[in-house]
């Protein structure tokens, strides 16, 4: 390889005069199918003095992928290249809208077609057998390339300039415009379109602003050119400026404006003025307002409506109209006497207070308002709410002003309210334990009916299984008298579609939960109408909402989701005082912290919270609770720490053969089966009722409370088990890794999760995905028969429920 020419190293020694290139690695992509004639270009490259960082390829599928994986500075590309040549690499290039010099190299090269490659964007082309001018055209070319880049970058800043200052001439709430040296609009800002009532810039640009905004006087006479302060300014040289004077809008109505018109200068010479004006129509109403108050003050002073006094620093009383004699019980002759003192009308426990007060009046020439009592000429007591001010008199001394408001009423309206809360309180404890009674009434009452039905009448033990209930139903007697107290407001029951309540309350909840949570309402299909009052329902909804709110400080999901319900007997048992029957439902789920069990037990408690001293009263979900029930409802909550919570809230259907129908749907219990089903539930109580009812159904039902439990009894039983039906979240190991564990040792299986969240809630978690078997809680007898069915009918060929466990990892 011969070394470069004179010329050459003089070019490059120009080149190198703007971008040291020699400081840096240079990034080339060379497109070539002949190594060696790599290895020559790049041993050119650095003998010149650049450091080479280099990837080779040779075909368009790797030229495409290295674009799109790596930023280069230079493309070094033979002309020939198997199957396809540089040229349709540069257009590749040139389509995919990057900026990389691109230079050829070529064995041979037409003059014509060289002029052609360049007037299309090529960097450059050298011929293979002169590399020497290689160095110089890379030069040159990343010279190009920074220059480009440069100006790239002014012009880009020169926008934001420009759009700043255009962004500042709109932010500002002074209305502003531009003429030239013969009155013509050269710009105007927002408030300067937005005040003059029009809606483009266009409409005012190169108009003779005088003519069109400031043609007449306010009477309306018109307002020569001559005369017009605007135009002085650059007539004159020097600012001017209105307080008062009148523009006139597109649609022929005037403002009044307060406006100041400058020069502006070029080389010292006037090339025009900027006008700006503000709209003063509120300083004028102000003013008439201003004036009217002070009528209005001294109407006040004279009308006897609030006790004004006027007294020295030393408790003096100098004057007071009528009304404060008259509160005081004082005579004009007593004032005049000089019998008035604060301090002998101040009773000794506010000296303190009155000290205080009169302290900041001194230091700050005001006191802020504050509660005391006055003694009256009588000797009785009055609360007052006492204001003051300081003032000047005639002579310089200061006095001060007070105003005096009578608030003996308002404070016995306070204790009256303070009371009222007290027992509203005591109420919702009442009604919060009445409630507990008539869950543990109900275990003793349903268990004594049933032992009765179970006895002989000449059982000698059924007297007192009798008498048992008759003390239970006392009891309960006791129990509905303490919620007959706490139920103390008036409610309007309706007809309600949740689906439009729980819609029509959807804005103003994301104004309440914050951006940083996402809501989600999810309708039911056909639900069910319910008796309830509006307003009882949204608050609820609200609650619920804020409380989920509190549990996602750092953003979230909301779901809000409706549908129909039946509850049947054997889960009316387990969850007094739910009632049999059917249901609207409405499910409020978060993803926020959860609750543990512990929590879960008190949530519903009056005056219970988990939030720090002073940040929630503990009534929020006492109310929701008071609530449903007070519609006849039932609420019920589902939770794990770590997993959010869902609360469901079923309210009665009323009305229709259509509701008939579907309590007979839901109660059907005739999917039966016999296969062997694996039951892994850490809640006892659950795990024994789901026991119960498949039992019930003809199936064989093998217990576990834990994930380990159900994997130890999989591996001991050698029959198939055709069915798992598994809790999603339980402590240790969930539903899912138990799932997949069960196939190891039984493939068989096919797989039924349960869960207390929603589907979608469930989803978002990443505990399952969208699409799996999945039988919600509570559930009735009908529900599980049918989805247990449903689940062992499924095709062979997919063993989890319609759904293939998802392949990533799930923490």
């Amino acid at each position: 390889m011969s070394k470069p020419t004179k010329k050459a190293a003089q070019e490059l020694a120009v080149s190198d005069s703007n971008v040291d290139w020699a400081m840096r690695s240079v990034r080339v992509l060379f497109l070539e199918d002949h190594p060696l004639d790599v290895e020559l270009c790049i041993q050119a490259l650095r003998r010149a003095g650049l450091l080479i960082e280099a990837d080779v390829v040779d075909t368009r599928e790797n030229f495409v992928s290295k674009l799109q994986s790596r930023v280069y500075d230079l493309i070094l590309s033979d002309y020939g290249l198997l199957g396809w040549t540089g040229v349709d690499a540069f257009r590749l290039l040139k389509q995919s809208g990057m900026d990389i010099p691109f230079i050829l190299l070529t064995g041979t090269l037409g003059e014509e077609t060289a002029v052609d490659l360049i007037k299309e964007g090529i960097a450059d082309y050298i011929l293979k057998d002169r590399l020497a001018r290689l160095p110089v055209a890379v030069h040159r070319a990343l010279r190009d390339k920074s220059t480009r880049d440069e100006r790239e970058r002014a012009i880009q800043a020169l926008r934001i300039t420009e759009e700043r200052i255009r962004l500042l001439l709109d932010s500002t709430a002074e209305a502003i415009y531009g003429i030239d040296t013969r009155g013509r609009c050269t710009f105007s800002n927002a408030a300067c379109l937005r005040l003059l009532g029009y809606d483009s810039p266009a409409e005012l640009l190169g108009k003779n602003m005088h003519w069109l905004v400031h043609h007449s006087r306010p009477d309306g006479n018109p307002y020569p050119v001559e005369e017009c302060a605007i135009f002085r300014a650059f007539r004159d040289c020097k600012g001017s400026h209105s307080e008062s004077e009148v523009l006139w809008k597109k649609d022929g109505s005037s403002i009044p404006v307060e406006f100041w018109s400058y020069p502006m200068l070029q080389d010292a010479k006037p090339i025009g003025s900027v006008v700006t004006f503000l709209d003063i129509t509120e300083r004028k109403r102000t003013e008439q307002v201003l004036e009217r108050s002070k009528a209005r003050v001294r109407h006040l002073v004279e009308s006897n409506i609030i006790g004004i006094v006027i007294g020295d620093l030393d408790g003096n009383i100098i004057d007071a109209n009528d009304a404060f004699l008259r509160l005081v019980g004082y005579s004009r002759e007593d004032l005049s006497s000089g019998e008035l003192r604060w301090d002998s009308m101040t009773p000794p426990d506010y000296h303190g207070s009155d000290l205080l007060a009169l302290e900041h009046l001194r230091t700050t020439g005001t006191a802020a308002p504050w509660e005391k009592q006055l003694f009256r000429k009588d000797g009785t007591r009055i609360s007052v709410l006492i204001g003051v001010t300081a003032s000047i008199d005639p002579k310089g001394q200061v006095e001060g002003v007070s105003f005096v408001l009578d608030i003996t009423e308002r404070k016995q309206l306070e204790r009256q309210l303070r009371q009222a809360q007290k027992m509203e309180a005591v109420g919702c404890l009442a009604g919060g334990i009445a409630h507990d009674f008539n869950n543990l009434l109900g275990v003793i009452i349903g268990y004594s009916e049933m032992f009765e039905e179970r006895m002989a009448p000449t059982d000698p033990l059924r007297p007192k299984v009798e008498q048992i209930k008759k003390a239970g139903q006392r009891a309960a007697q006791l129990t509905r008298q303490l919620l007959a107290f706490s139920r103390q407001e008036m409610i309007e029951p309706t007809l309600l579609d949740l689906n439009a309540v729980v819609a029509d309350t959807l804005t103003m909840l994301q104004r309440v939960i914050g951006e940083n949570i996402e809501l989600i309402m999810i309708p039911g299909k056909e639900l069910g109408t319910v008796k309830a009052d509006r307003g009882q329902i949204e608050q609820v909804i609200m609650n619920l909402a804020v409380n989920a709110r509190d549990a996602m400080p750092n953003g979230g999901k909301l779901t809000i989701a409706t549908g129909n319900a039946y509850l049947d007997d054997a889960y009316s048992r387990l969850h007094p005082p739910a009632s049999p029957g059917s249901y609207a439902m409405v499910t409020v789920s978060d993803t926020g912290h959860g609750m543990d069990h512990e929590t879960q037990a008190h949530i519903f408690d009056p005056f219970f919270t988990t939030k720090e001293k002073g940040k929630g009263t503990g009534l929020g979900l006492a109310t929701v609770y008071g609530a449903v029930k007070q519609s006849g409802g039932y609420i019920w909550v589902y939770s794990e720490p770590g997993h959010g919570a869902t609360f469901k809230i079923y309210l009665p259907r009323v009305g229709g053969a259509s509701d008939e129908a579907e309590s007979r749907k839901s109660s059907n219990g005739n999917a039966r089966g016999s296969e062997t089903v694996l039951l892994v539930e850490d809640s006892q109580l659950l795990r024994e009722l789901a026991h119960e009812l498949l039992e019930s159904i003809g199936y064989t039902v093998l217990e576990a409370e834990c994930g380990l439990d159900a994997i130890q009894i999989a591996l001991q039983h050698e029959r198939p088990i055709h069915l798992l039906m598994t809790d999603v979240v339980m402590p240790g190991m969930g539903g899912r890794e138990l799932a997949e564990r069960m196939v190891l040792s039984h493939p068989e299986s096919k797989v039924l999760y349960m869960s207390g969240y929603t589907d979608d809630t469930i989803v978002h978690h990443g505990v399952l995905q969208s699409g799996v078997a999945l039988l919600q809680k509570p559930f009735a007898r009908a529900a599980l028969a049918s989805k247990v069915r449903e689940v062992l009918d499924a095709p062979d060929s997919d063993r989890t429920g319609n759904s293939k466990f998802p392949s990533k990892d799930i923490t």
